[in-house]
């Protein structure tokens, strides 16, 4: 697989998300095993970048993946999140970025992933209750420990950005990015890129929409998180549905996948991002890893980047309240 740099950071231009193994898509067909298995598959093809969270579950995903990568932690840049678990008493969805939370939170991350570092660790949402500065005062010290190794942050805004990279170097920025959410683009990707900052795009699959596997709302089970997403809402589904449609066309003249075709257009944006779409299937780690090497023609990226907008905002109206912009 070819390689990118996130600041100063070598990673596999495309990782792999971890959060769908938790369960948050569904835990009709969950299975740790072969959960464990597409992580194994994954570094065997070359990904390095594997991306978890407290949150997730929460818990027992950074659990699972540190089981998995247990006999392979050099193979692995081991990325996990802090921030949505407040640990003085408020718990789960709740913004926390105190120093005395961080401190709780990354031993906790550290125990369950089984390792005494972390690669890349991200305040997973901004916290208006904490300072920027005071954050990255925090990561600083714990970088300098040697607890983790890199710092990000999870949809910040331009102003977060720049205040937290005067105190310490941002490595990464990871937000939603993908054909289907495209506002990282004015702003922020120019931003990044004069400050030196990497993009980890999540979601770049539009949570499965630009797979062309979810054809109809029914696809969906009553527990997938997905049902409060107002992409995928009775009045917005078939719209989003017919401009996968353009997608797949494409797919067919590429010889593709429309997965392969909605991350190669991605990795096509700049040699700074680094996708990670999620997956807990062999099968869908081989065939997003594939992108790798899918070359579209600049006819091809040109009409998918004209593809239109998609209808629905891409969180839930709680969820869209903690992202900057």
């Amino acid at each position: 697989m070819k390689h990118i740099t996130l600041g100063t950071l070598d990673v596999g231009r495309i990782g792999l998300g971890a959060m769908t193994m938790a369960g948050s898509y569904g835990r009709a067909d969950l299975d740790d095993d072969e959960s464990i298995r597409t992580i194994h598959r994954a570094l065997d093809l070359g990904v390095t970048l594997v991306d978890t969270a407290e949150i997730y579950g929460p818990y027992i995903n950074e659990e699972l993946v540190g089981r998995a990568i247990k006999d392979r932690r050099e193979q692995v840049v081991l990325a996990t999140k802090f921030g949505l678990v407040s640990h003085a008493g408020d718990g789960p969805r709740n913004l926390d970025s105190s120093p005395a939370n961080i401190r709780t939170a990354v031993e906790g991350s550290l125990s369950r992933l089984g390792t005494d570092h972390i690669d890349l660790y991200y305040q997973h949402r901004v916290d208006p209750n904490t300072p920027i500065e005071d954050v990255v005062s925090t990561l600083a010290e714990l970088v300098a420990e040697g607890k983790i190794r890199h710092y990000g942050l999870s949809e910040a805004g331009p102003d977060t950005i720049r205040r937290a990279h005067a105190v310490h170097p941002v490595t990464a920025l990871q937000s939603e990015y993908s054909l289907f959410t495209r506002d990282q683009e004015p702003v922020i990707l120019p931003l990044l890129r004069e400050l030196g900052i990497g993009f980890v795009a999540y979601s770049p699959l539009g949570r499965g929409l630009l797979t062309g596997a979810i054809r109809t709302r029914d696809d969906l089970g009553a527990d997938d998180s997905r049902q409060d997403n107002p992409r995928f809402s009775e009045e917005n589904f078939e719209h989003n549905r017919r401009l996968v449609d353009r997608v797949e066309a494409v797919a067919r003249e590429a010889g593709a996948t429309p997965a392969q075709v909605a991350l190669a257009w991605l990795l096509a944006q700049g040699d700074d991002i680094a996708p990670i779409p999620g997956t807990r299937r062999v099968g869908r780690i081989e065939e997003n890893v594939a992108a790798d090497a899918l070359e579209l023609t600049a006819e091809q990226i040109e009409g998918l980047t004209a593809l239109g907008d998609p209808a629905g905002a891409h969180h839930n109206e709680a969820q869209m309240k903690m992202i900057e912009r």
